[in-house]
């Protein structure tokens, strides 16, 4: 009599059919994706790795040698990140006043989310631009500090040939209707809530 604590491993010959499979869904899926078109990506929710995601993908284009610009809202940080990433293809700007519980001034914030916007609708206008990062910009919507409806019609009338990539959590819902990749991160355990300071090269 087996038990559900038994488990069998499958023989050679299961495992290569089963991956045969695999193999002929994933091969019929690749030949079906034929549309070549630029993205809007979203990483939005209340766990931590948005940003950094981000990042990675900043990073794949400009080896790519893809001109991209970088405009961050709320925070000033992530300096490391910038020297590391520095060249000619790469434009940094921050435009943050620091996270709102620091700041305590709704003008100053609104006031520098509408300079970083500035300087974003010139990147998306850009044909030459072709990867924008608007690191926090959710954030930035969340509090309505800028109108979600002047940031849509942005990222539907930018210029072709460019992926767009925008982080923080409380990405409202019109922004998810428009992007193409959505993903949400959630919070299983993190330091902080057990007294855990932020880590050189985790954090910042």
């Amino acid at each position: 009599m087996t038990t559900k604590d038994d488990h069998t491993l499958p023989t050679e010959e299961a495992h290569t059919e089963r991956m045969k499979e695999v193999q002929d869904e994933m091969k019929a899926r690749m030949a079906a994706a034929q549309e070549k078109r630029d993205l809007i990506i979203v990483n939005t929710g209340p766990g931590k790795g948005k940003s950094t995601a981000g990042f990675g993908m900043l990073a794949r284009n400009l080896g790519h040698g893809r001109r991209s610009v970088v405009v961050q809202y709320v925070k000033s940080g992530d300096a490391a990140i910038a020297r590391a990433l520095k060249g000619e293809l790469l434009s940094w700007h921050r435009c943050g006043e620091g996270f709102t519980w620091d700041t305590q001034n709704r003008a100053k914030d609104v006031a520098a989310a509408r300079s970083g916007w500035n300087i974003a609708v010139a990147a998306l206008n850009d044909p030459e631009v072709k990867f924008v990062l608007l690191d926090e910009l959710n954030v930035v919507l969340d509090y309505e500090y800028l109108p979600t409806a002047e940031v849509i019609a942005a990222l539907k009338n930018r210029a072709p040939g460019k992926h767009v990539v925008i982080t923080g959590r409380g990405a409202p819902p019109e922004l998810i209707e428009l992007a193409d990749l959505v993903t949400e991160m959630t919070e299983i355990k993190h330091p902080f809530k057990t007294g855990v300071k932020a880590q050189v090269g985790v954090e910042f």
